[in-house]
């Protein structure tokens, strides 16, 4: 399986993984699987932190690494994917999110309902 964690899915990871469902807990930890962060993510939660809404370590990223996921860069082809999707969602980073999934053939993990609105394969968080 090819998974692409939501930002919320990302901290859950890294400070209580209990939070996260353990069909997808097992899915993060198969090492048959690839699993990847999206650096929207990560300009999200960057962005989070520095207005004091979330506390993140200094190191995260390097965390994920550690653990054995991917990072996802965002490309022009997923930039023009998001003019595609219907307005169900007005957030840019999970839109970025919908868009590198389904161009890349991955499954999202999430717990957002509104995501799950869309037509892209999800992995519930």
């Amino acid at each position: 399986m090819r998974l692409l964690l939501d930002s919320h899915v990302l901290i859950w990871w890294l400070e209580n993984p209990d939070r996260i469902a353990k069909p997808l807990r097992d899915a993060i930890s198969d090492p048959t699987n690839d699993v990847f962060f999206s650096a929207a993510s990560i300009w999200e939660l960057t962005i989070k932190s520095s207005l004091n809404r979330l506390r993140l370590p200094p190191s995260f990223v390097t965390l994920l690494r550690h653990d054995g996921l991917d990072e996802l860069e965002i490309n022009t082809s997923h930039a023009q994917a998001t003019a595609s999707l219907p307005p169900i969602h007005g957030d840019p980073f999970d839109r970025m999110l919908i868009a590198q999934a389904l161009t890349e053939g991955l499954v999202l993990a999430t717990r957002d309902a509104t995501i799950m609105r869309y037509d892209v394969p999800v992995i519930e968080a």
